[in-house]
């Protein structure tokens, strides 16, 4: 199953488009669509310790030559379809009961793809989902709006747009 146009405005809306590499907040070369240029970037710490003294930290890791620059319309979608792949075959294993309902199967691949697939496993929303509580996972999203312990906004809203998006299909 993959996900549509209207999923795919949505995580547009709610991530951002960049055209040009940006340092995230946590220090990470990134474009597009929240696409991760540089993987092993993820591996570098993020401060200095006594332990990692010597090493680079994430955000002193060079970008490209080649990547720094303004990335077209086409590559950026291109980018963001290769990563909804990965989300959507995760969201397939993880929650096979998803794929009968094209609502269900598009929030969560929107909500993998914003808290990742490790957190989507782990989570009651999954759970819920798995066991056939619909309503019951449907509330699980508002439990995912906080960052840096405190409620955000953006992700309020997201979660809303997720939670609407899950109940939007009957069975």
């Amino acid at each position: 199953m993959k996900i549509g146009p209207a999923a795919i405005k949505v995580i547009k809306h709610h991530e951002g488009v960049k055209y040009r590499p940006y340092l995230c907040p946590a220090h990470l070369w990134t474009v597009g669509v929240g696409h991760l240029l540089y993987p092993q970037q993820t591996k570098l710490p993020m401060l200095r310790t006594p332990e990692n003294a010597a090493m680079i930290l994430r955000k002193e890791f060079s970008l490209l030559p080649e990547d720094n620059r303004v990335w077209s319309a086409a590559e950026v979608d291109d980018l963001l379809s290769q990563d909804l792949m990965r989300f959507e075959r995760g969201v397939a294993r993880l929650c096979p009961n998803s794929l009968s309902n094209q609502g269900r199967f598009e929030s969560l691949v929107s909500f993998a793809f914003n808290v990742g697939l490790g957190n989507l496993q782990r989570s009651g929303l999954r759970m819920k989902n798995n066991r056939g509580d619909f309503e019951g996972a449907a509330e699980e999203f508002m439990k995912w709006t906080k960052g840096g312990g405190r409620v955000l906004p953006g992700l309020l809203k997201r979660r809303r747009d997720e939670q609407a998006l899950y109940l939007s299909c009957p069975s």
